[in-house]
């Protein structure tokens, strides 16, 4: 019996793996306390996707039985009182349509006319009810009385007089038995159907707020417009004066609408917004009305027709302007000619899908955006379609020079590629060659005819960032008087269109020190890329074309390469709009090449200068000064003597002209004095004296 006997206290062994826990580890696993553990349970329990989608379902359904009840109520309303023309008495005012509104309240006379002849017709329906039953009651008892004589007659027995009368008490009780029977089940099944009916009319109408509705439902990214989806897109921009007014009209905000018409990829739509909505409310909130509207941003366009108090829309169809657009009819017409004075270029398409065609005809052009986003196809484009015209002479600098206007060479009279300081000079030079054949022209007897010459100077913010002195002082660059690539420009954009002398110019990224106001507001046909801020937006196009609802800064870097935005009156704009947003065609520098060899088979050969011509370094203004010796005046025709003496190669030629263009914007024009026109020597030599001795002008500024 010893062997079953258990011992009370075990001594510990070596072989034991479980030893008492110290103090320490006993601190270590602690339970977690119970109230811990309860608000993790639930926040889990809470945050899971379970009880969220079963909080959207009783919402969903919840709202459906809230809205379908509302909706009820205001149609039941509606149906009684006068609040529905009321209604649409407001919504024709806000509109300005005063004819409707006469004729909602002429149907709202009518309507209360009627309304008040029945509600007196109920004041005596008490004694007519009373009346009427009497003698139905009299007329249906002598009726089955005389049925019983007939029926006691014909059957012989006295009983059946009171036959009828005796089956239909039968037929009575049996209809209140019946009842009787019905009531119990209906009182307890109508309010549910009753019930049933509102959730019905709320799911129709999609009452339940967005976030919980299913999803297939929330997803609607690329579904067709309709008048509806369009109303509530304006509902919810978050425009109290808007969301009021069309909750209180009578057609749900239809009216404000005018035809959906389809518009190339996409569709139009004008909409009339109410009294105290401004349409630049509308126009800075794109962003969130294309998402109202299941859209991306790029994918919808706001604009100002010639209506007051009206915004066009353009919602394009999903992903349509992510889809390249076709070939230039310059690469697919190998017959296709120009004529610079009535032709149009084949530039591209507008949103609409039509044929975007751009008259060149005594133009200057202004092209600007970030780099890389198609800036110099496109300027191309333009130069390659008119060269189709043998009339026009071309005269290019590229100072970006890749080649992308290579194949000009044997086209262009002048064609100067590269980015350096000397190559800057030298299109300063071939713009002030333009001046100078510009103001041959203007001096020519009335009526001569010139060819087009056309001038184009791709990444002109080169030009105006040059640092360059020349030999007289004057800097290449900058934007001051003095600076005389910005005064060559700025002259031919004065008079150079009057003899068919333009200058096109292709810039990145504008800024007011790389494209000065007065050269880009010289420009006719203003272009603009994608840019990076309103600001430049605004410097490209100006302040109108952007306030009108151009926005080049809200084309997509990368994605909408070769897409425009133009403010011309050279190309066709939709009445009302200040500008034109043009998806251009791209050609590549190998079709270009080819469109390039047709130009040049309709000439009879152009030899291209890569460098411009110069004579001997003069000094104008030094020049003068030494001409007026120590006279403090002297006549401008005498002061052209003199200089034509002192060097006849480079003044020979000279006219009043020539010296004025000199003299402009330095302070020492010429003045009149005792009738005549002169030239003082104080003037001169102040100018002299002030002239920048290093640097260039836009680095001062």
């Amino acid at each position: 019996m010893t062997d079953n006997v258990v011992p009370l206290f075990k001594e510990p062994t070596t072989t034991d793996t479980n030893p008492a826990p110290t103090p320490a580890a006993a601190e270590s696993v602690r339970p977690v306390r119970v109230w811990k553990r309860t608000a993790r349970g639930l926040r889990t329990a809470v945050t899971h996707e379970r009880t969220r989608t079963a909080a959207r379902l009783v919402a969903r359904h919840g709202m459906y039985v809230i809205g379908g009840t509302r909706i009820t109520a205001k149609r039941t309303w509606d149906g009684r009182t006068g609040s529905r023309y009321e209604r649409m008495i407001r919504a024709a005012e806000a509109a300005g349509n005063w004819e409707e509104a006469k004729e909602w309240e002429d149907r709202l006379t009518r309507f209360r006319a009627a309304r008040h002849h029945r509600r007196m017709d109920l004041l005596k329906a008490p004694q007519d009810a009373a009346r009427s039953a009497l003698f139905g009651t009299g007329l249906t008892v002598g009726g089955l009385l005389a049925l019983g004589i007939v029926l006691a007659i014909a059957n012989k027995d006295i009983r059946d007089v009171v036959a009828p009368i005796s089956a239909v008490i039968e037929a009575i009780r049996w209809i209140v038995h019946v009842g009787t029977i019905v009531w119990g089940p209906a009182v307890t099944i109508g309010p549910w159907l009753a019930l049933l009916a509102l959730w019905g009319v709320g799911r129709q109408r999609q009452t339940a707020p967005q976030w919980a509705l299913p999803a297939q439902q929330r997803d609607d990214a690329g579904a067709p417009i309709t008048p509806s989806i369009v109303v509530t897109a304006l509902r919810d921009l978050g425009i109290a004066p808007l969301r009021g007014a069309i909750k209180e009209m009578g057609d749900a905000g239809a009216g404000m609408l005018g035809p959906i018409r389809i518009a190339g990829c996409g569709v139009e739509v004008d909409v009339t917004l109410p009294s105290g909505v401004s349409t630049a409310e509308v126009q800075g909130r794109r962003r969130k009305l294309a998402e109202n509207l299941a859209r991306h941003e790029h994918e919808v366009f706001i604009t100002l027709p010639t209506a007051a108090r009206t915004v066009r829309l353009w919602i394009a169809d999903s992903g349509a302007l992510d889809e390249p657009i076709g070939p230039s009819p310059l690469v697919t017409d190998q017959t296709a000619t120009a004529n610079y004075k009535t032709g149009k270029a084949p530039w591209g398409q507008d949103l609409r899908g039509d044929a975007a065609r751009m008259s060149l005809y005594q133009r200057m052009v202004l092209i600007t955006g970030l780099s890389n986003q198609g800036k110099t196809a496109a300027l191309r484009a333009l130069a390659l379609w008119l060269a189709l015209d043998r009339t026009v002479e071309f005269r290019i600098a590229d100072l970006k020079g890749v080649g992308d206007w290579g194949m000009f060479d044997g086209l262009a009279t002048t064609l100067i590629q590269g980015p350096t300081d000397e190559h800057v000079i030298e299109a300063t030079e071939m713009v002030e060659g333009l001046v100078a054949e510009m103001e041959r022209r203007i001096q020519a007897p009335p009526g001569t005819v010139f060819p087009p010459l056309v001038g184009i100077v791709d990444e002109a913010q080169v030009a105006f960032m040059c640092p360059a002195v020349g030999d007289d002082k004057r800097p290449y660059g900058g934007s001051k008087a003095t600076s005389r690539y910005f005064m060559a420009v700025r002259k031919i954009h004065n008079q150079g269109r009057a003899v068919d002398v333009v200058l096109w110019e292709g810039t990145q990224d504008p800024t007011d020190q790389n494209l000065p106001k007065l050269v880009r507001e010289g420009a006719h046909t203003r272009v603009s890329l994608v840019l990076g801020t309103e600001s430049q937006a605004r410097m490209a196009l100006g302040d109108k074309a952007v306030d009108g609802g151009a926005a080049p800064h809200l084309l997509r870097q990368g994605l909408d390469k070769g897409t425009v935005v133009v403010a011309s009156d050279g190309i066709t704009i939709p009445a009302g709009q200040a500008s034109i947003t043009v998806r251009t065609h791209y050609i590549d520098t190998d079709q270009a090449t080819a469109v390039a060899d047709r130009a040049k088979a309709l000439r009879d050969g152009v030899t291209t200068a890569h460098t411009v011509t110069r004579g001997p370094a003069v000094d104008p203004l030094a020049d003068i000064l030494t001409v007026l010796g120590d006279n403090p005046r002297v006549l401008t025709q005498d002061v052209l003597k003199r200089l034509a003496a002192l060097n006849e190669d480079a003044y020979g030629g000279w006219s009043f002209l020539d010296l004025k263009r000199v003299l402009d914007g330095t302070g020492a024009e010429p003045y009149k004095s005792d009738g005549r026109m002169v030239i003082g020597r104080d003037r001169i030599t102040r100018v002299i004296a002030g002239r920048p001795q290093t640097g260039s002008a836009s680095a001062a500024e």
